[in-house]
């Protein structure tokens, strides 16, 4: 029989052990310098602790938003080194994008390059196998199985909504007041519109992310509505009320041209799902006028 004294300490030590066993782990600490994979991370319910430019992943994504305590890493070029080091990660998540920094981040913790929008793969298929790859590395499987089935299921619902005479869409993004990027093969905008079955105006070439850089005189006489996705460059939508071939352009637009608000074009799930909400409600307004 243990004596009081040897049993208050045993039982002591078997609590000891009990919480440490029972209570749950703590999350991976995990910091990124792309946005495609802070904004997964986010869907996932297990956001990085730090991020780069998060003003700028505000404007140019919008949502899913990073919380308050996301830690910002400065440029996503040119990170604060030692403020990434601070906050001690166990792993630095980036793209193929940023791969010329990975000899000065694995200093501070291992680092993971997670690939998408590579050449002659299915976008859709990447963004699915993109997130299933970030669900295994914060340990959370199926919130990545839910982010995809409840993805594909927002976008089967929207596309029942649609009219059956959409004419075809020219999604486009400015550059500054002259150029635009315009969005085709290869790229989350057509990806979604392929799931929302809407054509695509644009056949032209397009580049690993899906778009290519054209002069705005480009898109003269292509028979298709204009889509623009924000933000617009400092100025620019002010120059266009004086830009005669772009008001040549909106006049020749198959319906009133749709302005959508920030979307990341190079993102994965949850953009896609933003995107296509976003266009389905705004030619559904259309419907409705």
């Amino acid at each position: 029989m243990l004596r009081p004294r040897r049993a208050l300490a045993w039982l002591a030590g078997l609590l000891t052990w009990l919480v440490a066993t029972l209570a749950p782990a703590e999350p991976p600490r995990f910091a990124t310098l792309d946005w495609t994979l802070a904004e997964t991370l986010v869907a996932l319910e297990a956001p990085p602790r730090a991020v780069a430019q998060i003003e700028a992943y505000h404007a140019w994504v919008g949502e899913p938003a990073l919380p308050d305590t996301t830690t910002d890493l400065g440029l996503r070029s040119q990170p604060n080194l030692e403020r990434l080091a601070s906050l001690d990660p166990d792993r630095i998540l980036i793209s193929p994008m940023f791969a010329n920094l990975t000899p000065r981040l694995q200093r501070i913790a291992p680092v993971q390059s997670l690939p998408l929008y590579r050449p002659d793969r299915d976008t859709w298929h990447e963004m699915r196998e993109l997130t299933r790859s970030l669900g295994r590395l914060v340990e959370r499987p199926e919130a990545a199985t839910r982010l995809i089935d409840r993805t594909e299921r927002k976008l089967e619902a929207l596309r029942g909504r649609l009219a059956e005479d959409v004419p075809a869409l020219l999604v486009v993004q400015f550059m500054d007041s002259r150029h635009v990027r315009v969005f085709g093969a290869g790229g989350l905008y057509q990806a979604v519109l392929d799931r929302l079955e809407l054509e695509n105006a644009w056949t032209g070439p397009t580049n690993a992310w899906g778009f290519s850089l054209v002069g705005i005189e480009a898109l003269a006489g292509l028979d298709a509505r204009l889509v623009v996705v924000e933000p617009y460059p400092a100025g620019v939508r002010e120059s266009l009320d004086d830009s005669g071939l772009w008001q040549h352009l909106v006049a020749s637009s198959r319906g009133t041209p749709i302005v959508l608000p920030p979307v990341w074009s190079f993102g994965a799930l949850p953009s896609a799902g933003r995107f296509a909400d976003r266009l389905v409600s705004a030619l559904e307004s259309d419907d409705a006028a």
